[in-house]
């Protein structure tokens, strides 16, 4: 990725989108036209590149932006589909309310993030998705494996090629492993939900992969923000996760590598995925709900396809008819034949015990039972299937150009570099050697050695009979294809396919590697001669899912000779013309290796025979995996003691297997060892190499940017050798340039033969330059220098998402190049059009050999290149400290001899003591060469105690983890966007101090420094290690000799300072601060001087020390730091010491302000005190700010101000009056503004030229124009008039002069000639404005030069006038606020005490006098029996149905009505008041007495004595004081204590009078009675409660009034007649007065009353319901009076027939039934 054009790379546009809830989906997240050109990875510059913050989503389109670009941070929450708040948003204020519901909603998540990566995935090419993969995989997040199609009636896509790039390690059985994702072989777990279930599948899984209680979320569930969103992209999206081992048997979870894949959706609703899934994987977990007769079948399905079925039973346990049958482990095993243990109850369990549970069981199975499953092996079954597997065509090309580039490579590397890239070889390295033997015999005036022009000589007639070798032609025809798809393809391929081999290769170097065996033999399927001697045999020969068919034949490209080539040649060697003949280059190469023979690596994977068996298609097909797939011994599971064989161990063997049945199988031996050379999986001794340490690189590895490097050795050798080149190979610069745009870097300099192609570069560069528009010709170099260790390539990837050759497995080494084109606006911050990028890699990276000058050169190169230099320092910095840091310094050292100094910036991988070390050192030699004040980032000499280290950035990069399985620092986004903040903030620095140049320019500045460099121009060698050492030491020195200088300059102006403040109120003479301020600048210069001559005297004698490398040559520079140093401590100390005569002369004067304001004030105070005590009003805040308001202008307009600076408002108005001609369209006038500000001294006059030509020729004639002119001068004059008013106002307003005076003014203009009918031109306007501004000049600088004393010092007053406001405030409240304070106290202390003291005891006694006086209240009988006669008294069917109805309630009613019928007779009610009041008076009195004991004229804080007088009054007189009241700040002030007391007993005598008044008004009964602490009647009420229970039967009360009674007994039971019939509990028994009014015929009968009885008593025992007295019937007439009474009444309210009456009962009488009363009540209980 590099310079974005317009044209995207992206395959063929896909089919428009149909209208559905997924396309709708996709166009609110603003992904619809991403659709027909998908999103690649060049997007990701305008998205993620050029970002320097972290910023928020704010709707739903801006999500997938925020995906991606948190992504390319690793940030944890990059999943996240929260948007920020609606009203959150500045400009969201003009949405309407239904905007901000349809955009928001009420939550911020709107789509379920599920849906988000689906969508990102769906608008992606394959490229991107790719690299949206790797960091996923990075982030411990789930990557897509099949992916929905958005067209449901279309397959969905099988990712392969997304996974091919992810690569980790692990540990396993004690070795280190490292492989890839897509072709390495491991057990595959898929997991599949079948019915409704509420247990989380996801969590579940999440559980497992990543142990309990880890923070990771592998895949997204319902539980996270917009989980539990409904999905409308992703339901038949298939995840995998992959769980990495770490060794540590404690912490792992699996001892080996798993894939868990996830399919999402109810697997009964994506079929073909289940089926897939099925067949390719190890083991499939169904998570079971409850089934249908369709999720049965498919079930029984699961368990004929997979290998090993496992189950989770998540149904309900009620009875279904929709569950399975028998689902328990005895049933299910029996009936669908599996084996024990396969099915998990998991309805009772937590998700979390849950996943503890299917860990065990999986963890059992591994790693010998369960078969090894490759992503390669599963695409081809999955287009079997019909689904969509990305690699198409295309792809299968590409990777057949591949195979045919690296012909010959299983040869062994060495050979094949030496056959196939032979320009690389020793010539080009001998060519370069005797080049710079030439530069130096030049440079020191020597003839050339006829001895090295002869071996010269030899070396070009050699490199002449070059021919470009079949993988170099193959490679070039590769890259020169016109499909862009196919190129980056190949591309990309290539680079893959290297690296998995050099994976392999790297651990067979360490004897960790184990041969993949398959035995084709053991265990074969019965059915497999028949499938290999079938109908198949012609797929024998077919290449595998890596490659393209066998039927394919690549189109040989032919030879297209483009008219232009000449052209563009010819152009570019007169552009670059004048640079390359400073420098020719011959170039052959150099570069010793060791031969190294690889095994045959041409097939990568096994070869898949795939076979489907139909008795209804014609040609039938079924894609078996043979027994090869079931048998692999990966070095992963090598430690297994037997093959895994079909059908055991609870696999399902291949006799079980239906013919017909698809089958994923492995071809023969020979296929299956050639695709381990592929999956790379070998361990490492824990004695060998540590888990955290990389692998060496190989001195022999093969990578892309080698046959790049060829590519411009070709072009190169074309003129070496003219007319050795074909028309073909003098396109080479423009297909450069085309891989420069996409991203391919350049290589500036090859490392391995210490020699730079300039003819190739120039014309690249010429080419370049011809293709970027003319204006972008603005060039910065940003580069990016550390040694082998320190991942160059990675950090330029993570920062800015650019691609260069990493070197951490290999042994590149050169200097590499990409260009990047910024935004427009970052443009114009950093001043730049092009920005290049240069990495240096494979410093220090040869252990076999010395590369001292090598590295040096590319180090030297690099940085004089540079305008910013980051220098990575290497975690490994330990091990070689001395070197690393010696090239990097003595790069610097180097490049300052030129001239130039790139803006350095330090990189720390992590901040351990050798980067912190390393950092340091580096630091202090950057500040050293920086010569310029600008350059040198150390702004305040004075704050020496600022360390180096602070100035380094340090950054925890994901890579250093060694495996996917550790976590990303949670920090890393943020300092990597810090890191990019600095970079750029750095290029915006190189912006302020030189103009960018141009790419001929940089070109020139390489040929230079490649000149110097072999010529070795510098006085620091390229072998000299101790010249960097010793500066660097100097440099240490120096800064301890700086930083006591320092310390002794704080020192001398700690003592200048006392001298200044010893002034005191001679501080405002001006003329003896002028003659200080002069005495202590000589004497700081002097002192500086002194101080910084040692330090030069130091340094000097420092470089005369014996043993001191000579460094004459930086003397000047350590000179200049001096002189730098002096003038910059000079400067930092008369700044001090201005600032410290400042702040004392500012301090000075304040306290002159201050005692001012105090005299003012106080003066104001007593008046204000005064006119409090004779009016009794208190004064409130805004008045006392008022009285302020008056004291601060009078001190303003009367203070001695210092006098400021003239500030000159002309400028000021000028520029207001130019954009209002701007803003009216006048600009041809603003000529006139000159006028402004010149003392104008006539007055406004109308000329002829303000009126338009027609109407000066239509009033010609007239009156030669004189009414028009007096008109508009009439006009004028009114203004002006105007005018003069509004100035005269706002100069006697106290406040200074503003631009709105300006703006107010010419609007009254405009508004003034807007309403006139005057013929005028716009040149009235305008000379009226001119002429009133330039009054306004002259007036309101009056008012401005009044205010503009001391500005600073008004400005310091103005902010602490509140202060000043808020003491004026209190100190009058100190003197008169006792009065507030105590009304206050008084009113919510006192008086609420006093009043709780009358009141409580009033109900109590309330109900003591009813007592006495009404004998019903004396027990609960004699008021049951009272309220019983008033019933029949009142003789009122209400009342009793009342009474039945609701018993408590009416007993309160009759209580209430006696208190208030008491409460207006009785007259005791004012005299208790009275009573209570003075005596509560009284004791508050005292011990507000007993407080002020000592106090007289002592200022005291009110509150504490307060507190005290409360403490006393509740002890000494026994009362409650609500204190809470007391807590706040109101009641602490400051006052004297007896005028306090004083006041407080004058309030409290009013108190005392205004209650006593208060109790003689009438007074509400109802109301006063409800707020009265105790209230009478529920007093009463409780007294006379008695017992709650009643009659099961009849409902009577019980009439016991003993406490803690068991039996219950009432003396009335009352009739069936007088209760509805609903209301009686038993049909069959009645109580005595029920079973006698029941059968009136045999009342007589006691044995059945007594029988009935009997059963009421067994039936409730705790009530006592015995017979009554036959012969006794007064008791009884009682209710047989009131049935009789009201017997029709009690029947229509109960809705039932009346009940028969005996002729004897209607005989009673009133006066007998309360005579039944009587008797009744008399009875004892």
């Amino acid at each position: 990725m590099s310079v974005k054009l317009p044209n995207r790379l992206s395959s063929k546009k896909k089919k428009t989108l149909k209208n559905n809830a997924q396309t709708e989906t996709l166009h609110k997240l603003g992904l619809g036209p991403f659709w027909t050109t998908p999103l690649d990875p060049a997007s990701m510059l305008d998205i993620s590149t050029w970002t320097f913050e972290n910023q928020a989503p704010l709707e739903l389109k801006d999500l997938p932006s925020a995906f991606l670009r948190r992504l390319w941070l690793l940030h944890p929450d990059a999943r996240s589909p929260n948007c920020k708040r609606q009203h959150d948003v500045p400009n969201s204020a003009g949405n309407s309310p239904e905007e901000i519901i349809n955009d928001f909603g009420e939550s911020q998540s709107d789509i379920n993030p599920l849906d988000l990566v689906t969508a990102v995935f769906m608008s992606a090419n394959t490229f991107l998705q790719q690299e949206m993969t790797v960091r996923m995989v990075q982030c411990q997040f789930a990557v897509p494996l099949i992916l929905p199609n958005i067209d449901p009636e279309e397959p969905s896509r099988f990712l392969l090629w997304p996974s091919r790039g992810v690569v980790s390690r692990w540990r396993s059985h004690g070795k280190v492993h490292e492989g890839d994702l897509a072709s390495t072989f491991m057990p595959v777990i898929s997991c599949v939900k079948l019915g409704q279930c509420g247990v989380s599948k996801s969590n579940v899984l999440n559980n497992v992969i990543n142990g309990l209680g880890s923070p990771s979320e592998t895949f997204l569930h319902r539980g996270m923000d917009g989980g539990q969103l409904p999905r409308r992209l992703s339901n038949g999206l298939v995840e995998i996760g992959w769980y990495l081992p770490t060794g540590n048997t404690a912490r792992d979870t699996f001892p080996v590598p798993v894939v868990i894949s996830n399919l999402r959706g109810d697997a009964s609703a994506h079929e073909k995925c289940l089926s897939f899934l099925c067949q390719t994987s190890s083991a499939v977990v169904v998570f079971c709900g409850n089934l249908r007769e369709k999720e049965r079948q498919l079930l029984a399905s699961c368990k004929n396809l997979a290998s090993k079925l496992i189950v989770i039973d998540l149904s309900d346990t009620g009875e279904n008819e929709n569950r399975v049958v028998g689902f328990t482990d005895q049933n299910l095993g029996q009936v669908m034949g599996l084996p024990r243990g396969s099915v998990l109850q998991g309805r009772a369990l937590s998700e979390e015990e849950l996943a503890d549970r299917l860990s065990e069981t999986l963890s059992d199975l591994l790693p010998d039972t369960l078969k090894l499953v490759s992503l390669e092996a599963a695409a081809t079954l999955a287009e079997v299937l019909g689904l969509s597997v990305d690699e198409g065509v295309v792809f299968k090309k590409a990777m057949a150009t591949v195979e045919e580039v690296l012909k010959g490579l299983d040869e062994g590397s060495a050979q094949f570099r030496e056959k196939q890239l032979p320009l690389q070889g020793q010539l080009w390295g001998k060519l370069a050697q005797v080049e710079k033997e030439e530069r130096k015999q030049r440079k020191e005036g020597n003839e050339i050695n006829s001895q090295l022009q002869k071996e010269k000589k030899d070396i070009l007639v050699e490199l002449s009979s070059y021919k470009m070798t079949p993988s170099m032609k193959n490679f070039t025809d590769a890259l020169f294809t016109t499909d862009k798809v196919e190129r980056t393809c190949f591309l990309s391929w290539m680079k893959l396919k290297l690296q998995l081999m050099q994976i392999g290769k790297q651990n067979r170097h360490q004897g960790l590697f184990t041969n993949l065996q398959i035995e084709e033999q053991d265990g074969i399927p019965e059915h497999s001669d028949e499938l290999t001697n079938g109908i198949h045999d012609d797929l024998e020969d077919s290449d595998d899912s890596f490659c393209t068919d066998s039927s394919f034949e690549e189109e040989q490209n032919e030879v297209i000779t483009d008219p232009q080539v000449s052209n563009l040649q010819a152009e570019t060697d007169q552009e670059f013309g004048h640079i390359l003949q400073m420098s020719t280059e011959n170039t052959t190469e150099q570069q010793p290796q060791e031969k190294d023979h690889l095994e045959s690596t041409d097939d990568m994977v096994p070869e898949q025979q795939l076979e489907m068996v139909s008795h209804k298609k014609e040609i039938q097909e079924e894609e078996v995996i043979d027994k090869g797939l079931e048998q692999i011994t990966d070095p992963v599971f090598e430690d297994q003691n037997n093959y895994l064989q079909s059908g055991e161990n609870g696999s399902l063997s291949s006799q079980e297997k239906q013919q017909n049945e698809p089958q994923l199988t492995l071809a023969d031996s020979d296929s299956a060892s050639s695709q381990q050379q592929m999956c790379q999986d070998a361990g490492i001794e824990d004695q060998v190499t540590s888990w955290s340490q990389p692998f060496e690189p190989d001195p022999d590895w093969l990578g892309l940017e080698h046959f790049l490097r060829e590519m411009g050795l070709i072009f190169e050798l074309t003129h070496i050798s003219p007319g050795s080149g074909s028309q073909n190979m003098l396109r080479l610069p423009s297909l450069a340039t085309d891989l420069l745009f996409y991203g391919i870097p350049l290589e500036l300099m090859d490392g391995d033969a210490s020699n730079i192609p300039m003819q190739w570069l120039g014309c690249v560069f010429a080419e370049l330059r011809r293709r970027l528009p003319q204006e972008q010709c603005r060039t910065r170099v940003l580069t990016n220098l550390g040694v082998h260790h320190a991942r160059n390539a990675e950090v330029f990837s993570a920062l800015l998402g650019v691609k260069f050759p990493e070197g951490r497995q290999r042994s590149t080494r050169g200097v590499y190049m990409v260009a990047l084109c910024p935004p427009i606006d970052l443009r114009k911050e950093i001043e730049c059009d092009l920005l290049l990028l240069i990495d240096v890699e494979g410093l220090h990276s040869d252990n076999q050999r010395n590369t001292l000058i090598e590295d040096n050169e590319m180090a030297t190169v690099a940085t004089g290149l540079s305008d910013v230099l980051m220098q990575n320092i290497s975690s490994h910095a330990d091990t070689k400290f001395e070197a690393d840091f010696g090239v990097i310094a003595n790069a610097l050292l180097r490049i300052k001899e030129c001239g130039s100094m790139p803006v350095c910036q330090l990189l720390a991988l992590d901040d351990g003591i050798n980067s912190v070390l390393q950092a340091s050192q580096l630091r202090r030699v950057s500040d050293m060469l920086q010569t310029e004040t600008g350059d040198r980032e150390m702004n305040n000499a004075i704050n020496h105690f600022t360390k180096t280290t602070t100035c380094m950035t340090s950054v925890k990069w994901p890579w250093y983890n060694m495996s996917l399985s550790e976590p990303i620092d949670p920090l890393y986004s943020e300092a990597v966007l810090k890191l990019k903040r600095n970079l750029f903030g750095a290029l915006k620095k190189c912006a302020a101090k030189s103009a960018a140049t141009g790419l001929p320019e940089i070109m020139n500045r390489m040929c230079a420094v490649w000149d110097a460099v072999r010529a070795e121009s510098f006085s620091v060698g390229l072998q000299n290690t101790d010249i960097a050492l010793a500066f660097s030491l100097l440099c240490t020195e120096l800064s301890q000799w700086e930083d006591s200088f320092l310390e002794h300059m704080d020192r001398w102006h700690t003592g200048a300072s006392k001298k200044i403040i010893a002034t005191k109120a001679k501080a405002l003479d001006a003329m003896i601060q002028n003659g200080l301020m002069s005495e202590l600048k000589d004497e700081a210069r002097e002192e500086v001087k002194t101080e910084v001559n040692k330090i030069r005297s130091k340094v000097e004698s420092y470089l005369m020390k014996d043993g001191i490398p000579n460094m004459n040559t930086f003397k000047p520079v350590l000179m200049s730091n001096m002189d730098d140093l002096q003038e910059r401590v000079t400067e930092v100390m008369i700044q001090q010491l201005d600032v410290v005569i400042e702040s004392h002369c500012s301090s000075t004067q304040l306290s002159n302000f201050e005692t001012s304001l105090e005299k003012e004030q106080e003066s104001k105070m007593q008046a204000l005190v005064e006119k409090s005590k004779s009016t009794k009003v208190l004064l409130r805040d805004e008045e006392l700010e008022e009285e302020f308001e008056g004291v601060w202008s009078e001190i303003l307009s009367n203070f001695d101000f210092r006098p400021s600076e003239p500030d000159d408002i002309t400028a000021r108005v000028t520029h207001i009056l130019k954009e209002n001609l701007v803003s009216r369209g006048l600009q041809k006038h603003l000529k006139k503004l000159e006028d402004i500000g010149q003392n104008q001294t006539s007055n406004f006059y109308v000329y002829d030229e303000h009126f338009g030509y027609r109407s000066r020729l239509k009033h010609m004639f007239e009156d030669n124009n004189r009414i028009q002119r007096m008109a508009a001068q009439k006009l004028a004059s009114n203004l002006i008039e105007e005018y003069n008013q509004f100035a005269a106002d706002k100069s006697s307003s106290p406040a200074d002069f503003s631009d709105s005076y300006i703006k107010e003014l010419l609007e009254n203009v405009e508004n003034g000639l807007k309403d006139k009918t005057l013929e005028i031109r716009s040149a009235f306007e305008v000379d009226l404005k001119v002429y009133l501004c330039s009054a306004a000049c002259q007036d309101f600088q009056k008012l401005h030069d009044r205010y503009a004393k001391d500005t600073e010092f008004l400005t310091c007053i103005s902010a602490a006038k509140s202060k000043y406001l808020a003491q004026f405030i209190y100190q009058f409240r100190k003197r008169d606020q006792c009065q507030r304070v105590a009304q206050a106290f008084t009113s919510m202390v006192l008086k609420p005490t006093a009043l709780d003291y009358i009141y409580k005891p009033v109900g109590m006694r309330i109900v003591e006098e009813i007592q006495g006086q009404l004998p019903q209240y004396q027990s609960q009988r004699a008021f049951h029996q009272n309220l019983l006669e008033e019933l029949i008294k009142e003789d009122c069917f209400e009342s009793f149905l009342e009474y039945f109805q609701s018993y408590d309630d009416y007993r309160r009613k009759k209580i209430q009505e006696t208190v208030v019928a008491y409460f207006c007779k009785s007259t005791n009610l004012e005299k208790w008041r009275q009573q209570r009041l003075g005596e509560i008076v009284g004791k508050i009195a005292a011990a507000v007495s007993a407080t002020a004991e000592g106090t007289n004229g002592v200022l005291s804080d009110t509150k504490p004595l307060l507190e005290r007088a409360c403490l006393i009054l509740e002890e000494d007189g026994d009362v409650d004081v609500p204190r809470a009241s007391l807590d706040g700040p109101l009641f602490s002030i400051t006052t004297e204590w007896d005028r306090f007391v004083t006041c407080l007993m004058e309030l409290l005598a009013a108190m005392r009078l205004d209650l006593a008044q208060e109790f003689t008004q009438k007074v509400d009964i109802i109301q006063f009675l409800q707020c009265l602490p105790v209230q009478p009647h529920n007093s009463l009420f409780n007294r006379v409660r008695g017992c709650d229970k009643k009659c099961p039967v009849c409902r009577a009360p019980c009439e016991l009034e003993n406490k803690g009674h068991e039996v219950h007994r009432a003396l009335l039971h009352r009739p069936k007649g007088m209760l509805p019939r609903r209301s009686c509990s038993l049909s069959t028994v009645s109580c005595p007065e029920s079973v006698t009014e029941s059968n009136p015929g045999q009342s007589n009968d006691t044995e059945d009353m007594t029988v009935a009885c009997i059963s009421l008593l067994s039936r409730y025992p705790d009530w006592s319901i015995y017979p009554e007295d036959p012969n006794n019937h007064i008791p009884r007439a009682y209710w047989r009076y009131v049935l009789t009474r009201f017997n029709e009444r009690f029947a229509e309210e109960y809705k039932q027939e009346a009940a028969k009456i005996p002729d004897d009962w209607r005989k009673i009488t009133e006066e007998e039934a309360l005579n039944s009363l009587k008797v009744a009540f008399s009875v004892e209980c």
